[in-house]
């Protein structure tokens, strides 16, 4: 009775752990495989208007098709494709001027960079050692999470329209 009794509830054990759905969140590395974040998809190609008159290749510079992050981003929020470092257009210069009014950190992302790798690395202290695999990405930065039904709730109390928000049950 005990061996079945045993058997019962490691069958039971392995058959939740089966269910877990781990996703992309797990921080660290489980191979020595490829990494899927790494791989950019290219744009797509364009045929050119005339194949008589075509640009001259310059090795070591840019592709068409080569990913541009920081343009295409721009241009969905309603910005110029262009040079990242060139200078502000005169139509948003009060935009940046109200943006700046605090102060402007050139090194902000180096800063962020050190101060999110040292509070992850406090948060992992005591967390080495698990029974069962944890969610670390989760478990990190619980405290900073948001209840998107809360806001909303808190957003409609207030008189604020929120059109995109799924309706309160």
């Amino acid at each position: 009775m005990r061996l079945m009794r045993f058997f019962v509830i490691t069958l039971m054990m392995v058959s939740l752990t089966a269910c877990a759905n781990t996703g992309l969140r797990n921080i660290t590395s489980t191979g020595d495989g490829p990494d899927d974040f790494l791989v950019n998809p290219n744009k797509r190609l364009e045929a050119p208007e005339s194949y008589s008159v075509l640009p001259t290749p310059t090795p070591g510079q840019t592709n068409l098709v080569d990913p541009t992050p920081v343009a295409d981003g721009t241009a969905a929020l309603g910005g110029f494709r262009g040079d990242p470092n060139a200078s502000i257009p005169a139509v948003d210069g009060a935009v940046v001027q109200h943006a700046r009014r605090f102060g402007v950190n050139a090194n902000v992302r180096s800063e962020l960079a050190t101060e999110d790798e040292a509070f992850r690395k406090r948060k992992a202290r005591f967390t080495q050692i698990r029974i069962v695999p944890t969610d670390r990405y989760k478990e990190a930065y619980k405290r900073f999470a948001l209840d998107a039904a809360a806001v909303a709730r808190q957003y409609r109390r207030r008189g604020i329209a929120t059109p995109s928000a799924p309706p309160l049950n």
